[in-house]
């Protein structure tokens, strides 16, 4: 009998985990019928401006489009603006409204959808499982429990990350580069030590998160799909206690953190790659009874007039004349990332001749690679500029061109009938064969023998 009953609690809550999930696709599902505002574009800011830029902000928009500052004809506009505005700032300024709009944009704030809260992950749980303890009395699952923070609070052991992408030069990636800036974020009082009370003062439970000190939200990854995360409180700072207001800490109100500004050094060293990440450990806002996040740079390479980078090699376009393709030359080619010039020694006669398109390799002269003396290689591609039309003067001029140049082979070939044509010096490929529905049109067999290193079969 024991056993029955034990089986017979487990499809229950087996049945009820399945309603939950059903209960989560139907909320990701609503979320998608909801207008989308940009609110970081309503107060003018980037998505990673911090709380004083957020602030700012918005200080500027209510002047600017307060009601009692414009004109009778223009007050209707100026409300809307300034609603907007002040609607902006009361979701960017909370830590937790915030990420519920980063994350699921303005579905998360439809009233008609529970008033901009997603749903209480251990509400939902404790309404469906009833006496039974929630997930922590089901066989192989853990409870919510037990985090760090004291029994029933479910406070992260780390605060979230803070993550942006930082523009490098290709110069600053061979030579390394470090940079200090100033960083404004939050850390825990030391006037109450983070208690957000005078000493003596008695707090309570948040009502917000019933104790907990951080809430489960439903976060959606993809179309029909949630995932379930945890954050942090707001309303308490993820303490799950709050002081009355005649007892908080004056320094912080009771918020048990202050701003702080502090200056940050970021190092990229040499070689660093795109897409790279730097990570500043502990940078970013503190909470009570919580490790801080980090801050966190992803590498994003700008683009170079000069130079292409594949690895720790580079590319560069080698421009030289016809004269200097045909007899050689000695003379600086290129500015390297350093400042350095880079010069070629070509001199004939050595029975080279430089023909468009060839590809030179000088070794070493590419990227530095991260923790060693190396660098890659530097490949030049040649492109031959050919005189404009018309730079032979004279017959004269012309003669002593052709007799310098190799004379042109005999035709092998004898033909019956010889007829001379008219010739278009400015056709384009792509007029080769339009219009027909041919998949070879427009020179696309050319193109792929270029790309494919070679002739094609057309029929496998």
């Amino acid at each position: 009998m024991e056993t029955s009953s034990s089986a017979a609690n487990q499809r229950l809550r087996d049945s009820r985990v399945h309603r939950l999930r059903l209960i989560q696709q139907s909320e990701s599902a609503k979320m998608n019928d909801v207008e989308e505002i940009d609110l970081y574009e309503v107060l003018g800011i980037s998505n990673s401006a911090s709380k004083v830029e957020i602030k700012k902000a918005y200080h500027k928009a209510a002047l600017a489009h307060h009601p009692d500052k414009v004109a009778v004809e223009e007050r209707e506009e100026a409300e809307i603006r300034f609603k907007s505005a002040k609607q902006a700032y009361e979701i960017l300024s909370d830590d937790d409204k915030r990420h519920l709009y980063d994350t699921h944009g303005m579905a998360a704030f439809d009233p008609a959808r529970g008033g901009g809260e997603q749903p209480d992950m251990d509400d939902i749980l404790a309404a469906m499982m009833g006496g039974m303890g929630g997930f922590g009395g089901m066989p192989g699952m853990g409870g919510f429990g037990g985090m760090p923070g004291g029994p029933g609070r479910n406070v992260p052991r780390k605060g979230r990350s803070v993550e942006q992408e930082y523009e490098v030069t290709l110069e600053e990636l061979y030579k390394g580069k470090t940079t200090k800036f100033s960083n404004t974020k939050n850390i825990v009082c030391n006037q109450c030590e983070g208690s957000g009370g005078k000493k003596g003062s008695k707090s309570h439970d948040c009502s917000a998160c019933n104790g907990r000190g951080a809430k489960q939200v439903l976060r959606q990854v993809g179309p029909g799909l949630v995932t379930q995360e945890t954050v942090a409180c707001s309303n308490c700072s993820g303490s799950g206690q709050v002081i009355p207001e005649k007892q908080r800490c004056k320094k912080c109100k009771g918020k048990k953190v202050v701003e702080s500004k502090n200056v940050l050094e970021l190092y990229i060293p040499r070689g660093a790659r795109q897409g790279e990440r730097i990570v500043l450990a502990g940078e970013a806002d503190q909470l009570p009874d919580q490790e801080p996040g980090d801050i966190i740079f992803t590498l994003d390479e700008a683009e170079h007039e000069t130079f292409e980078r594949a690895g720790a090699d580079l590319r560069a376009i080698l421009k030289i004349s016809l004269a200097e393709a045909l007899t050689g030359f000695n003379r600086v080619v290129l500015t390297h990332l350093d400042g350095r010039g880079i010069a070629l020694n070509v001199q004939q006669p050595n029975g080279k001749v430089l023909r468009p398109g060839q590809v030179l390799k000088v070794p070493g002269e590419g990227m530095p690679m991260k923790r060693s003396d190396a660098k890659g290689d530097l490949y030049l591609q040649v492109d031959v500029e050919f005189p404009e039309d018309g730079w032979l003067k004279d017959d004269a001029a012309l003669k002593r061109v052709q007799e310098a140049l190799p004379a042109p082979q005999p035709a092998g070939e004898k033909h019956d009938e010889v007829e001379e044509v008219e010739v278009d010096f400015d056709a384009d490929m792509e007029d080769f064969g339009a219009g027909s529905g041919d998949p070879r049109a427009g020179g696309a067999e050319w193109e792929d023998e270029e790309e494919e290193g070679g002739p094609q079969c057309a029929t496998q």
